[in-house]
């Protein structure tokens, strides 16, 4: 290590002895130009006098030069990655430097033509810039060369600040294989106008034209502060080229200042859903779950794992994760270990339908709010194995809705799901018998028990968008089960804090519906994937269709005819009325099916119809 230190601190070294070598020889030359140019460049015509003065004060020159030089850390910039402050210090090193060398030559009364002062200084100026700046100019010209055949080549969409960053960074980069050939944007007063060399070809009307011209391999979209709308007009505009597509994530990258290709990602589906993302009322929130002892069961999947670290960022007193997945639970621990280790955390091992080890949880950690995210959530799974999905989903939801009866739980928030309306299908079936059982709930305890409903989410495990890609990778095909199909879409992050905000609103009882939007055809997102990834439907790939899975349907509805709709303050967040329940009746039908659950009988959905009339399971 210390002999590798030897060589670097020698180079640097001997570059600082060069550039000095070469400052000397920069200024011994600009002192005489500056005669010459006086008599159009003749050496015999200098008057001896003014050529006697500038060789008698060349030594002071010389050392007013390597001063000033230093001073101005001439001989410490990183020249390679020069920028604008580098040759404003150049400028004013070469003219304070010229300035003492005038005033030196004036006090020891030494004559010079006049025009010396100021052409002494430009000349000076000019060998400067000539050294420090070749080695860049021609490495830049060595890398044009090497990428003129091999290249990837880039369009940048964004003549803004961002791009400008973006193609400052390509340009002047030794490593990148990128070379950027046109610039794109709506701005008409920027078009036939240059941004760091690259030219403004147009706008948007321009970018599939401009991309076939030029052979485009990549697209850059470097627009973070313009709408989500505008990103996938742009983005819709920018498929019918076969580039592959990279987008900046967001408006914080300009405060922050971290412009730069490493930002760049491809460009993912969410981006392509045409809204603005989602924003809650984050004091609210602060205030609903700061310094409170918050449970999230489930906590390792995807739906929980977000609520925690949402949770986390809220100061609770206590954060509880119970999850019967190890690896799920030791992995979000871990997580939040590093992110925030001031957070009092606790993350048990346990299963929600064991009823001794959730009551023995909820009389240690007596939690004041509870979010009930585990449950079995794969439909085609569940239709294979409807015994478990009701042990679990509807009586693991029971025993810990008890529990938090028992020992005095302020809230408990159910997380649901679409499918709970008129369900067609076993998993859906047994969320709606938890919807109903949470209602039931409220009417006998003090504690507030509501659910909150939303569809599906991004990116969440078992969700389509992550077969998709697997599929893509593998080389196909893509397999979707009906051209017809359509689904609502979410962040996770976005239904996470919506389910939050939900929370502040409950007073006991209410199934929260959240606006997912509108809803999107499964096979455009494959369409869309395959075409970001870069390749071809028809050429590179294929997609297939496999017919409705058991227990699928066409469409997801979020509210039942019979609940109504009550707004709220936020306006993506919807309150179905009640529904009446012969509780009687309902307790009975639910003896019968954990009777049947346990005994593993066949005639389960036919039980679950006689709970959810509206349950048609598919044949």
């Amino acid at each position: 290590m210390n002999k590798r230190l030897g060589r670097i601190n020698y180079k640097l070294i001997s570059r600082r002895l060069f550039l000095a070598a070469y400052d000397v020889i920069a200024a011994s030359i600009a002192s005489l130009f500056a005669l010459m140019i006086r008599y159009d460049f003749h050496y015999e015509e200098i008057a001896p006098h003014f050529l006697e003065s500038v060789k008698d004060f060349m030594p002071f020159t010389i050392l007013i030069t390597l001063a000033v030089f230093y001073v101005f850390r001439l001989y410490h910039s990183l020249w390679m990655f020069a920028g604008v402050t580098e040759i404003q210090n150049i400028v004013i090193a070469c003219l304070l430097a010229s300035a003492i060398e005038g005033l030196g030559l004036f006090f020891t009364g030494r004559l010079v033509p006049r025009s010396y002062y100021f052409t002494n200084a430009g000349f000076l100026i000019a060998l400067t810039f000539a050294n420090r700046f070749s080695y860049r100019f021609l490495r830049g010209m060595k890398h044009k060369q090497q990428n003129k055949k091999n290249g990837i080549r880039v369009m940048i969409i964004g003549a803004g600040d961002a791009g400008n960053a973006i193609i400052k960074e390509i340009v002047s980069s030794n490593y990148s294989r990128m070379v950027i050939k046109c610039v794109i944007d709506d701005n008409k007063d920027k078009w036939g106008r240059f941004v760091q060399g690259i030219k403004v070809v147009g706008g948007r009307d321009k970018i599939v034209e401009m991309a076939n011209f030029y052979n485009i391999n990549e697209i850059f979209i470097a627009m973070p502060a313009v709408s989500q709308k505008v990103i996938r007009e742009i983005l819709e505009i920018c498929q019918e080229t076969d580039c592959k597509l990279r987008t900046l994530p967001g408006m914080y990258q300009l405060v922050n200042g971290e412009v730069d290709v490493s930002k760049l990602r491809d460009v993912e589906v969410e981006d392509l859903l045409g809204r603005e993302p989602i924003v809650v009322d984050l004091d609210a929130i602060l205030g609903y779950v700061k310094d409170k002892v918050v449970m999230v069961t489930g906590g390792g999947g995807s739906i929980g794992s977000e609520l925690c670290r949402q949770i986390a960022i809220h100061q609770p007193k206590q954060l509880i994760i119970v999850d019967i997945y190890e690896n799920n639970a030791y992995s979000i621990q871990q997580e939040l270990k590093t992110k925030y280790p001031e957070l009092d955390l606790q993350v048990l091992i346990a299963s929600v339908r064991n009823t001794n080890r959730i009551n023995s949880i909820f009389a240690t950690y007596k939690p004041d709010i509870v979010y009930h995210a585990a449950a079995h959530k794969h439909v085609p799974l569940m239709e294979d194995s409807p015994n478990e999905a009701i042990k679990n989903n509807v009586f693991g939801t029971w025993k810990t809705a008890q529990a938090a009866a028992w020992y005095g739980t302020k809230k408990f928030v159910m997380i649901s799901t679409d499918k709970a309306v008129n369900p067609t299908n076993i998993m859906g079936a047994s969320k709606r018998i938890c919807e109903m059982i949470i209602q039931i709930f409220n009417r006998h305890y003090s504690t507030e028990f509501v659910a909150v409903r939303f569809g599906n989410v991004l990116g969440s495990n078992g969700s389509v968008i992550p077969l998709f890609k697997k599929q893509i990778e593998s080389g196909g095909p893509v397999t979707v089960t009906d051209p017809e199909i359509i689904r609502y879409f979410m962040t996770i992050p976005e239904a996470v804090s919506l389910v939050l905000q939900a929370g502040t609103y409950a007073k006991g009882g209410e199934i929260f519906v959240l606006d997912m939007g509108e809803p999107v055809k499964i096979l455009d997102l494959a369409k869309n994937l395959i075409r970001l990834s870069g390749l071809k439907l028809g050429e590179d790939i294929e997609i297939k269709f496999t017919g409705l899975r058991p227990g699928e349907k066409l469409y997801e509805e979020l509210l039942m005819s019979e609940e109504g709709l009550q707004e709220t303050d936020n306006k993506l967040i919807h309150i179905g009325k009640p529904i009446e329940i012969d509780e009687t009746e309902f307790f009975c039908h639910l003896k019968k099916l954990k009777d049947a659950a346990e005994e593993e009988s066949e005639d389960i959905r036919l039980l679950i119809q006689g709970i959810v009339p509206t349950y048609v399971p598919k044949k």
